[in-house]
Protein backbone atom coordinates (compact mmCIF):
# COMPACT_ATOMS: atom_id res chain seq x y z
CA UNK A 1 0.00 0.00 0.00
CA UNK A 2 2.84 2.46 1.08
CA UNK A 3 4.77 1.60 -2.10
CA UNK A 4 1.60 2.23 -4.47
CA UNK A 5 1.12 5.48 -2.74
CA UNK A 6 4.67 6.55 -3.35
CA UNK A 7 4.32 5.59 -6.81
CA UNK A 8 1.70 7.23 -7.32
CA UNK A 9 2.66 10.88 -5.83
CA UNK A 10 4.88 11.37 -9.36
CA UNK A 11 3.99 14.77 -9.74
CA UNK A 12 6.38 17.42 -8.03
CA UNK A 13 6.51 21.09 -8.03
CA UNK A 14 9.39 21.54 -10.93
CA UNK A 15 6.76 19.08 -13.19
CA UNK A 16 3.77 21.47 -11.96
CA UNK A 17 5.34 24.88 -13.21
CA UNK A 18 6.66 23.46 -16.48
CA UNK A 19 2.48 22.13 -16.84
CA UNK A 20 1.78 25.80 -15.84
CA UNK A 21 3.26 27.23 -18.45
CA UNK A 22 2.97 24.41 -21.08
CA UNK A 23 -1.18 24.18 -20.64
CA UNK A 24 -1.18 28.87 -20.62
CA UNK A 25 1.38 28.89 -22.86
CA UNK A 26 -0.33 28.43 -26.66
CA UNK A 27 2.34 29.28 -29.17
CA UNK A 28 0.09 28.65 -31.73
CA UNK A 29 -1.89 31.48 -30.80
CA UNK A 30 1.29 33.79 -30.29
CA UNK A 31 0.72 35.11 -34.72
CA UNK A 32 -2.59 36.07 -34.34
CA UNK A 33 -2.20 37.73 -31.25
CA UNK A 34 1.00 39.90 -32.75
CA UNK A 35 -1.44 41.06 -36.15
CA UNK A 36 -2.72 43.31 -33.33
CA UNK A 37 0.77 45.25 -33.96
CA UNK A 38 2.33 47.41 -31.25
CA UNK A 39 -0.73 48.02 -29.35
CA UNK A 40 -0.12 44.93 -28.38
CA UNK A 41 1.77 45.54 -25.57
CA UNK A 42 -1.44 47.40 -23.72
CA UNK A 43 -3.53 44.42 -24.07
CA UNK A 44 -0.64 42.13 -22.92
CA UNK A 45 0.09 44.49 -19.72
CA UNK A 46 -3.64 45.40 -18.99
CA UNK A 47 -5.08 42.09 -19.29
CA UNK A 48 -1.95 40.31 -17.00
CA UNK A 49 -2.51 42.59 -14.40
CA UNK A 50 -6.73 43.07 -15.26
CA UNK A 51 -7.12 39.15 -15.74
CA UNK A 52 -4.34 37.32 -15.97
CA UNK A 53 -3.49 38.03 -12.20
CA UNK A 54 -7.04 37.84 -10.26
CA UNK A 55 -7.55 34.46 -11.98
CA UNK A 56 -4.49 32.87 -11.25
CA UNK A 57 -4.90 33.72 -7.57
CA UNK A 58 -8.36 32.49 -7.58
CA UNK A 59 -7.78 29.48 -9.15
CA UNK A 60 -4.79 28.68 -6.62
CA UNK A 61 -7.23 29.80 -3.25
CA UNK A 62 -9.46 27.23 -4.81
CA UNK A 63 -7.25 24.65 -6.01
CA UNK A 64 -5.68 24.90 -2.83
CA UNK A 65 -8.40 24.41 -0.76
CA UNK A 66 -11.22 22.19 -2.68
CA UNK A 67 -8.74 19.60 -3.77
CA UNK A 68 -10.78 17.51 -6.37
CA UNK A 69 -10.56 15.95 -9.61
CA UNK A 70 -13.72 17.64 -10.28
CA UNK A 71 -12.03 21.43 -10.53
CA UNK A 72 -14.15 23.86 -11.60
CA UNK A 73 -16.56 22.46 -11.43
CA UNK A 74 -16.96 20.97 -7.72
CA UNK A 75 -16.32 25.16 -6.85
CA UNK A 76 -19.27 26.21 -8.87
CA UNK A 77 -21.41 23.26 -7.11
CA UNK A 78 -20.30 24.42 -3.66
CA UNK A 79 -21.39 28.12 -4.25
CA UNK A 80 -24.44 27.59 -6.86
CA UNK A 81 -25.49 24.02 -7.00
CA UNK A 82 -25.05 21.28 -9.56
CA UNK A 83 -27.24 22.47 -12.31
CA UNK A 84 -24.80 25.77 -12.60
CA UNK A 85 -21.95 22.95 -12.38
CA UNK A 86 -23.29 21.00 -15.06
CA UNK A 87 -23.54 23.76 -17.43
CA UNK A 88 -19.93 25.04 -16.21
CA UNK A 89 -19.25 21.40 -16.93
CA UNK A 90 -20.50 21.00 -20.72
CA UNK A 91 -18.73 23.95 -22.17
CA UNK A 92 -15.82 23.03 -20.54
CA UNK A 93 -15.97 20.26 -22.68
CA UNK A 94 -17.47 20.88 -25.71
CA UNK A 95 -14.22 23.22 -26.32
CA UNK A 96 -12.19 21.22 -26.54
CA UNK A 97 -12.96 18.04 -29.39
CA UNK A 98 -13.39 21.55 -31.28
CA UNK A 99 -9.95 23.20 -30.05
CA UNK A 100 -8.51 19.22 -31.10
CA UNK A 101 -9.81 19.89 -34.78
CA UNK A 102 -8.70 23.38 -34.92
CA UNK A 103 -4.67 22.34 -34.28
CA UNK A 104 -5.06 19.21 -36.80
CA UNK A 105 -5.71 21.81 -39.23
CA UNK A 106 -3.21 24.43 -38.01
CA UNK A 107 -0.96 20.47 -38.11
CA UNK A 108 -0.92 19.99 -42.05
CA UNK A 109 -0.71 23.86 -42.37
CA UNK A 110 2.92 23.72 -40.50
CA UNK A 111 3.55 20.59 -42.76
CA UNK A 112 2.80 21.95 -46.01
CA UNK A 113 4.49 25.09 -44.90
CA UNK A 114 8.00 23.95 -44.03
CA UNK A 115 8.31 21.17 -46.53
CA UNK A 116 6.54 23.54 -49.36
CA UNK A 117 4.36 20.91 -50.44
CA UNK A 118 0.41 20.78 -51.44
CA UNK A 119 -1.19 18.50 -49.38
CA UNK A 120 -3.62 15.92 -51.10
CA UNK A 121 -7.05 15.02 -49.24
CA UNK A 122 -5.59 11.22 -48.47
CA UNK A 123 -2.55 12.92 -46.62
CA UNK A 124 -5.18 15.35 -45.18
CA UNK A 125 -7.16 12.68 -43.58
CA UNK A 126 -3.96 10.44 -42.96
CA UNK A 127 -2.13 13.45 -41.13
CA UNK A 128 -5.11 15.36 -39.36
CA UNK A 129 -6.67 12.34 -38.17
CA UNK A 130 -3.23 10.77 -36.74
CA UNK A 131 -2.88 14.11 -34.78
CA UNK A 132 -6.46 13.55 -33.49
CA UNK A 133 -6.25 10.20 -32.36
CA UNK A 134 -2.27 10.35 -30.72
CA UNK A 135 -3.42 13.37 -28.64
CA UNK A 136 -6.52 11.66 -27.71
CA UNK A 137 -5.10 8.22 -27.00
CA UNK A 138 -2.41 9.83 -24.99
CA UNK A 139 -4.65 11.62 -22.57
CA UNK A 140 -6.14 8.17 -21.75
CA UNK A 141 -2.49 8.12 -19.44
CA UNK A 142 -2.12 9.44 -15.65
CA UNK A 143 -0.25 12.67 -15.76
CA UNK A 144 2.37 10.96 -13.68
CA UNK A 145 3.45 8.72 -16.74
CA UNK A 146 2.70 11.08 -19.55
CA UNK A 147 4.73 13.85 -17.74
CA UNK A 148 7.46 14.04 -20.14
CA UNK A 149 5.39 14.86 -22.78
CA UNK A 150 4.37 17.84 -21.39
CA UNK A 151 8.08 18.77 -20.18
CA UNK A 152 9.75 18.29 -23.30
CA UNK A 153 6.87 20.38 -24.65
CA UNK A 154 6.98 23.18 -22.61
CA UNK A 155 10.88 23.42 -23.11
CA UNK A 156 10.49 23.08 -27.13
CA UNK A 157 7.93 26.10 -26.47
CA UNK A 158 10.48 27.86 -24.41
CA UNK A 159 13.46 27.28 -26.63
CA UNK A 160 11.71 28.40 -29.99
CA UNK A 161 9.59 31.28 -28.24
CA UNK A 162 12.23 32.46 -26.75
CA UNK A 163 14.72 32.27 -29.63
CA UNK A 164 11.91 33.79 -31.98
CA UNK A 165 12.05 36.84 -29.69
CA UNK A 166 15.70 37.16 -28.82
CA UNK A 167 15.99 36.84 -32.75
CA UNK A 168 14.28 39.82 -33.61
CA UNK A 169 15.84 41.93 -31.11
CA UNK A 170 19.09 41.55 -32.39
CA UNK A 171 17.81 41.52 -35.89
CA UNK A 172 16.75 44.86 -34.58
CA UNK A 173 19.43 46.19 -33.15
CA UNK A 174 22.28 44.97 -35.99
CA UNK A 175 20.17 46.51 -39.32
CA UNK A 176 17.49 49.20 -37.56
CA UNK A 177 14.92 47.01 -39.61
CA UNK A 178 11.03 46.37 -38.43
CA UNK A 179 8.28 45.37 -39.97
CA UNK A 180 6.18 47.68 -37.42
CA UNK A 181 8.57 50.18 -36.50
CA UNK A 182 6.91 52.00 -33.06
CA UNK A 183 7.44 56.05 -33.78
CA UNK A 184 5.74 57.76 -30.99
CA UNK A 185 4.07 56.32 -27.17
CA UNK A 186 0.62 56.53 -29.43
CA UNK A 187 1.22 53.98 -31.42
CA UNK A 188 1.45 51.68 -28.70
CA UNK A 189 -2.04 53.05 -27.15
CA UNK A 190 -5.21 50.64 -28.71
CA UNK A 191 -8.12 52.36 -30.65
CA UNK A 192 -10.88 51.74 -27.87
CA UNK A 193 -13.43 51.00 -30.98
CA UNK A 194 -15.51 47.59 -31.72
CA UNK A 195 -12.66 46.23 -33.71
CA UNK A 196 -9.77 46.59 -31.33
CA UNK A 197 -12.19 45.40 -28.15
CA UNK A 198 -12.72 42.80 -30.35
CA UNK A 199 -9.01 41.55 -29.61
CA UNK A 200 -9.83 40.93 -25.50
CA UNK A 201 -10.87 36.93 -26.26
CA UNK A 202 -7.95 35.51 -27.87
CA UNK A 203 -5.53 37.24 -25.34
CA UNK A 204 -7.82 36.06 -22.61
CA UNK A 205 -7.18 32.70 -23.81
CA UNK A 206 -3.65 32.77 -23.76
CA UNK A 207 -4.00 33.02 -20.17
CA UNK A 208 -6.60 30.38 -19.14
CA UNK A 209 -5.69 27.02 -18.13
CA UNK A 210 -4.43 28.00 -14.32
CA UNK A 211 -7.25 25.92 -12.83
CA UNK A 212 -6.12 22.61 -14.63
CA UNK A 213 -3.09 22.33 -12.23
CA UNK A 214 -5.34 22.19 -9.05
CA UNK A 215 -6.60 18.90 -10.81
CA UNK A 216 -3.16 17.22 -10.07
CA UNK A 217 -3.50 17.88 -6.39
CA UNK A 218 -4.12 13.86 -6.53
CA UNK A 219 -0.70 13.22 -7.94
CA UNK A 220 1.26 16.03 -5.82
CA UNK A 221 2.94 15.25 -2.54
CA UNK A 222 2.11 18.60 -1.25
CA UNK A 223 -0.48 20.19 -2.95
CA UNK A 224 -1.62 22.85 -0.37
CA UNK A 225 1.63 24.56 -1.03
CA UNK A 226 2.58 23.35 -4.23
CA UNK A 227 -0.42 24.37 -6.26
CA UNK A 228 -0.11 27.97 -5.44
CA UNK A 229 3.48 28.47 -5.88
CA UNK A 230 3.32 26.45 -9.65
CA UNK A 231 0.24 29.27 -10.65
CA UNK A 232 2.18 32.08 -9.33
CA UNK A 233 5.93 31.20 -11.06
CA UNK A 234 4.75 29.70 -14.08
CA UNK A 235 2.16 32.75 -14.75
CA UNK A 236 5.26 35.17 -14.58
CA UNK A 237 7.18 32.98 -16.82
CA UNK A 238 4.07 32.56 -19.34
CA UNK A 239 3.48 36.09 -19.52
CA UNK A 240 7.45 36.51 -20.54
CA UNK A 241 7.51 33.87 -22.43
CA UNK A 242 4.53 35.43 -25.09
CA UNK A 243 5.91 38.97 -24.98
CA UNK A 244 9.16 37.59 -26.39
CA UNK A 245 8.09 35.73 -29.63
CA UNK A 246 5.12 38.34 -30.21
CA UNK A 247 8.05 40.99 -30.72
CA UNK A 248 10.09 38.79 -32.82
CA UNK A 249 7.24 38.40 -35.09
CA UNK A 250 6.44 42.25 -35.25
CA UNK A 251 9.98 42.76 -35.86
CA UNK A 252 9.58 40.50 -38.91
CA UNK A 253 6.28 40.35 -40.38
CA UNK A 254 3.60 43.28 -41.41
CA UNK A 255 0.28 43.14 -39.59
CA UNK A 256 -1.51 41.28 -42.52
CA UNK A 257 1.05 38.37 -42.76
CA UNK A 258 1.29 37.82 -39.06
CA UNK A 259 -1.06 34.70 -38.87
CA UNK A 260 -0.98 30.91 -37.56
CA UNK A 261 2.01 30.05 -39.33
CA UNK A 262 3.73 33.95 -38.87
CA UNK A 263 6.63 31.84 -35.71
CA UNK A 264 8.07 29.50 -38.97
CA UNK A 265 7.65 32.26 -41.63
CA UNK A 266 9.42 34.94 -38.93
CA UNK A 267 12.33 32.54 -38.60
CA UNK A 268 12.68 32.53 -42.30
CA UNK A 269 12.24 36.25 -42.60
CA UNK A 270 14.81 37.11 -39.54
CA UNK A 271 17.25 35.02 -40.47
CA UNK A 272 17.24 35.54 -44.22
CA UNK A 273 17.69 39.06 -43.12
CA UNK A 274 20.79 38.30 -41.07
CA UNK A 275 22.70 37.04 -44.18
CA UNK A 276 22.11 32.85 -43.34
CA UNK A 277 22.62 30.76 -46.00
CA UNK A 278 19.34 29.45 -48.03
CA UNK A 279 19.88 25.92 -47.11
CA UNK A 280 20.79 26.58 -43.45
CA UNK A 281 17.61 28.84 -43.19
CA UNK A 282 15.25 26.20 -44.48
CA UNK A 283 17.11 23.46 -42.64
CA UNK A 284 16.31 25.40 -39.29
CA UNK A 285 12.62 26.19 -40.13
CA UNK A 286 12.02 22.30 -40.35
CA UNK A 287 13.24 21.48 -37.18
CA UNK A 288 11.23 24.69 -36.21
CA UNK A 289 8.21 24.00 -37.80
CA UNK A 290 8.60 19.89 -35.99
CA UNK A 291 9.26 21.02 -32.58
CA UNK A 292 5.89 23.49 -33.58
CA UNK A 293 3.97 20.17 -34.03
CA UNK A 294 5.10 18.21 -31.07
CA UNK A 295 4.00 21.53 -28.70
CA UNK A 296 0.50 21.39 -30.21
CA UNK A 297 0.61 17.75 -29.07
CA UNK A 298 1.99 18.49 -25.72
CA UNK A 299 -0.39 21.16 -25.02
CA UNK A 300 -3.43 18.90 -25.55
CA UNK A 301 -2.31 16.32 -23.64
CA UNK A 302 -1.78 18.50 -20.96
CA UNK A 303 -5.15 20.03 -20.91
CA UNK A 304 -6.88 16.90 -21.90
CA UNK A 305 -6.29 15.69 -18.24
CA UNK A 306 -8.22 18.96 -16.96
CA UNK A 307 -10.84 18.53 -19.14
CA UNK A 308 -11.36 14.90 -18.74
CA UNK A 309 -11.54 14.92 -14.82
CA UNK A 310 -13.90 17.59 -15.05
CA UNK A 311 -16.20 15.30 -17.59
CA UNK A 312 -16.00 12.16 -14.98
CA UNK A 313 -16.41 14.33 -12.23
CA UNK A 314 -19.53 15.83 -13.78
CA UNK A 315 -20.86 12.41 -14.84
CA UNK A 316 -20.37 11.07 -11.59
CA UNK A 317 -22.27 13.57 -10.31
CA UNK A 318 -25.07 13.59 -12.46
CA UNK A 319 -24.16 16.79 -14.53
CA UNK A 320 -23.13 14.78 -18.03
CA UNK A 321 -24.11 11.23 -19.57
CA UNK A 322 -22.46 8.85 -17.64
CA UNK A 323 -20.58 7.53 -20.36
CA UNK A 324 -17.91 10.22 -19.11
CA UNK A 325 -17.61 8.68 -16.24
CA UNK A 326 -15.94 4.80 -17.47
CA UNK A 327 -12.12 4.59 -16.41
CA UNK A 328 -9.48 2.30 -17.28
CA UNK A 329 -7.23 0.32 -14.69
CA UNK A 330 -5.47 3.34 -13.84
CA UNK A 331 -8.29 5.33 -13.15
CA UNK A 332 -8.02 7.77 -16.00
CA UNK A 333 -11.25 8.46 -17.25
CA UNK A 334 -10.49 6.97 -20.74
CA UNK A 335 -13.79 7.27 -21.86
CA UNK A 336 -13.80 10.85 -22.27
CA UNK A 337 -10.94 10.58 -24.31
CA UNK A 338 -12.40 8.36 -26.98
CA UNK A 339 -15.58 10.43 -27.17
CA UNK A 340 -12.97 13.71 -27.77
CA UNK A 341 -11.50 11.47 -30.55
CA UNK A 342 -14.71 10.72 -32.06
CA UNK A 343 -16.24 14.72 -32.06
CA UNK A 344 -12.74 15.69 -33.27
CA UNK A 345 -12.60 13.31 -36.28
CA UNK A 346 -15.90 13.87 -37.05
CA UNK A 347 -15.13 17.62 -37.27
CA UNK A 348 -11.79 16.97 -38.85
CA UNK A 349 -13.85 14.90 -41.85
CA UNK A 350 -16.77 17.82 -42.21
CA UNK A 351 -13.54 20.03 -42.73
CA UNK A 352 -11.81 18.34 -45.46
CA UNK A 353 -14.91 17.05 -46.88
CA UNK A 354 -16.19 20.94 -47.35
CA UNK A 355 -12.77 21.97 -48.19
CA UNK A 356 -13.33 20.52 -51.27
CA UNK A 357 -16.48 21.64 -52.48
CA UNK A 358 -16.65 25.14 -51.47
CA UNK A 359 -14.12 27.94 -51.42
CA UNK A 360 -14.36 30.13 -48.28
CA UNK A 361 -13.77 26.43 -46.12
CA UNK A 362 -10.25 27.77 -45.13
CA UNK A 363 -12.66 29.70 -42.65
CA UNK A 364 -14.37 26.68 -41.00
CA UNK A 365 -10.80 26.53 -39.30
CA UNK A 366 -11.43 29.91 -37.80
CA UNK A 367 -15.50 29.25 -37.21
CA UNK A 368 -14.41 26.02 -35.31
CA UNK A 369 -11.46 27.74 -33.58
CA UNK A 370 -13.64 30.77 -32.57
CA UNK A 371 -16.37 28.35 -31.44
CA UNK A 372 -14.18 26.67 -29.20
CA UNK A 373 -13.00 30.08 -28.04
CA UNK A 374 -16.57 30.95 -26.95
CA UNK A 375 -17.49 28.03 -24.87
CA UNK A 376 -14.36 28.17 -23.29
CA UNK A 377 -14.49 32.00 -21.82
CA UNK A 378 -18.50 31.20 -21.13
CA UNK A 379 -17.72 28.04 -18.61
CA UNK A 380 -15.08 30.33 -17.00
CA UNK A 381 -18.03 32.91 -16.12
CA UNK A 382 -19.68 31.32 -12.98
CA UNK A 383 -15.73 30.70 -11.98
CA UNK A 384 -15.58 34.38 -10.69
CA UNK A 385 -18.78 35.07 -8.22
CA UNK A 386 -18.31 31.51 -6.96
CA UNK A 387 -15.26 32.17 -5.62
CA UNK A 388 -16.43 35.52 -4.31
CA UNK A 389 -19.92 33.39 -2.52
CA UNK A 390 -17.22 31.09 -1.06
CA UNK A 391 -15.19 33.20 0.29
CA UNK A 392 -17.93 34.77 2.13
CA UNK A 393 -19.70 31.40 3.30
CA UNK A 394 -17.10 28.72 3.16
CA UNK A 395 -14.91 28.43 6.83
CA UNK A 396 -13.14 25.90 5.52
CA UNK A 397 -9.48 26.83 6.28
CA UNK A 398 -7.31 28.42 3.21
CA UNK A 399 -3.69 27.23 2.80
CA UNK A 400 -3.40 30.20 0.64
CA UNK A 401 -5.66 32.98 0.23
CA UNK A 402 -6.03 35.82 -2.23
CA UNK A 403 -4.83 39.03 -0.09
CA UNK A 404 -6.77 42.40 -0.16
CA UNK A 405 -9.57 43.46 1.87
CA UNK A 406 -13.66 43.42 0.34
CA UNK A 407 -13.15 46.11 -2.15
CA UNK A 408 -9.99 44.58 -3.40
CA UNK A 409 -11.70 41.45 -4.00
CA UNK A 410 -15.13 42.34 -5.65
CA UNK A 411 -12.61 44.16 -7.97
CA UNK A 412 -10.76 40.86 -8.52
CA UNK A 413 -13.95 39.23 -9.23
CA UNK A 414 -15.74 41.22 -11.08
CA UNK A 415 -13.33 42.97 -13.73
CA UNK A 416 -12.51 39.72 -14.79
CA UNK A 417 -16.08 38.40 -15.30
CA UNK A 418 -16.76 41.83 -17.61
CA UNK A 419 -13.93 40.84 -19.24
CA UNK A 420 -14.77 37.50 -20.32
CA UNK A 421 -18.66 38.80 -21.46
CA UNK A 422 -17.00 40.87 -23.23
CA UNK A 423 -14.55 38.99 -25.09
CA UNK A 424 -17.71 36.46 -25.95
CA UNK A 425 -19.79 39.21 -27.32
CA UNK A 426 -16.99 40.51 -29.25
CA UNK A 427 -15.86 37.22 -30.61
CA UNK A 428 -19.49 36.90 -31.92
CA UNK A 429 -20.53 40.06 -33.35
CA UNK A 430 -17.10 41.88 -34.16
CA UNK A 431 -18.43 44.91 -35.31
CA UNK A 432 -22.89 44.57 -35.09
CA UNK A 433 -23.27 45.23 -38.59
CA UNK A 434 -25.16 43.01 -40.67
CA UNK A 435 -22.31 41.73 -43.24
CA UNK A 436 -20.27 41.02 -39.73
CA UNK A 437 -23.43 39.14 -38.48
CA UNK A 438 -23.88 37.09 -41.04
CA UNK A 439 -20.15 36.24 -41.90
CA UNK A 440 -20.35 34.96 -38.06
CA UNK A 441 -23.73 33.43 -38.66
CA UNK A 442 -22.25 29.71 -38.82
CA UNK A 443 -20.50 30.71 -35.73
CA UNK A 444 -23.59 31.85 -33.80
CA UNK A 445 -25.76 28.79 -35.09
CA UNK A 446 -23.11 26.67 -33.22
CA UNK A 447 -23.04 28.83 -30.18
CA UNK A 448 -27.21 28.40 -30.11
CA UNK A 449 -27.17 25.19 -30.60
CA UNK A 450 -24.21 24.14 -28.01
CA UNK A 451 -26.78 26.12 -25.44
CA UNK A 452 -30.02 24.47 -26.52
CA UNK A 453 -28.10 21.13 -25.96
CA UNK A 454 -26.66 22.26 -22.58
CA UNK A 455 -30.51 23.44 -21.04
CA UNK A 456 -31.70 19.84 -22.27
CA UNK A 457 -29.15 18.08 -20.03
CA UNK A 458 -29.31 20.36 -17.21
CA UNK A 459 -33.35 19.34 -17.34
CA UNK A 460 -32.12 15.64 -16.36
CA UNK A 461 -29.70 17.19 -13.94
CA UNK A 462 -31.16 16.66 -10.09
CA UNK A 463 -30.10 19.04 -7.15
CA UNK A 464 -28.89 17.17 -4.33
CA UNK A 465 -31.48 17.02 -1.53
CA UNK A 466 -29.13 17.94 0.63
CA UNK A 467 -26.78 20.03 -1.15
CA UNK A 468 -23.67 21.19 0.64
CA UNK A 469 -24.72 24.16 1.72
CA UNK A 470 -21.84 26.39 3.28
CA UNK A 471 -22.60 28.12 6.50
Amino acid sequence: MENEKKAKKKFRLFDAILATVCITLVAESVAPTAAIGNSQYFWWLFLIIAFCLPYGLISAELGSTFQSEGGMYDWVKKAFGKKWAARVAWNYWINFPLWIASLAVAVTDVVAGIFDIELSIVWLLILQLGYTWIVSLLGTQRIGESKWIVNIGTFCKILFMVSLGLLGIYVFLKTGKSANPIHSVADLLPSLDLAGLSFISVIIFNFLGFEVVATFADDMENPKKEIPKALIIGGALMALFYILPATGINIAMSLEEAEASGITESFMILLTDLGVNADLVRGIVIVVGLMFIYTMIANIVSWSFGVNSVAKYSADDGGLPKVFSKTNKAGVPYMASIINGIVASVIVIAGIVLGEVSESASNLFWTFFSFSLVTLLISYIPLFPAFLKLRKTDKTKRAYKVPGNNFVLNLMTWVPLVLLILGVVFTLFVDFSMESIMANMPLIIGVVVSFIIEEILVCFVKEDKKREEVK
